[in-house]
């Protein structure tokens, strides 16, 4: 099993969001960087587990835990006119985008800030979160990292 975190903003959708979808379950759409659709696209697994990290917004930091219930697959958005993530060169027979579904497994009872991952950076290592300049929507953890997280809930 792999360990994942994925930024979102919870203005535009969060943890609740998930939390009270139909089966608690959504496609990951939207993801328009080449490195992080390549770790959907090449890593991802079912089964595996997520941090869902709040950017953009009071109380920025790992909101809760998702995991993977389906592998990456045709980001359909990419090829929507309407979509604010169409991208007119993806051609639907030989998709440049993907996406992959979640699944809600559990809130965190307090949103584990940023703050509090850089004042751990040592018990983390190399956490990519916390790499200067890293902007990436999604990055991998490893299973370290995910039980250093945990243990501060």
């Amino acid at each position: 099993m792999n360990y994942w975190l994925m930024k979102t903003e919870p203005g535009t959708f969060g943890i609740d969001d998930l939390q009270a979808r139909p089966k608690q379950t959504e496609p990951w759409y939207g993801v328009r960087n080449y490195q992080a659709r390549n770790m959907m696209r090449d890593q991802m697994q079912r089964g595996d587990k997520v941090f869902i990290y709040h950017s953009s917004c009071a109380e920025v930091g790992i909101a809760g835990i998702a995991r993977v219930v389906r592998q990456a697959y045709p980001d359909s958005s990419a090829f929507d006119p309407d979509s604010p993530y169409s991208d007119a060169r993806s051609d639907p027979a030989n998709p440049r985008w993907v996406m992959v579904d979640v699944k809600f497994e559990r809130k965190f009872r307090h949103v584990i800030l940023l703050q509090t991952l850089k004042e751990q950076a040592t018990a983390l290592g190399d956490f990519a979160l916390l790499r200067r300049g890293n902007r990436l929507s999604i990055m991998p953890v490893s299973p370290e990292q995910w039980t250093s997280i945990l243990d501060m809930e």
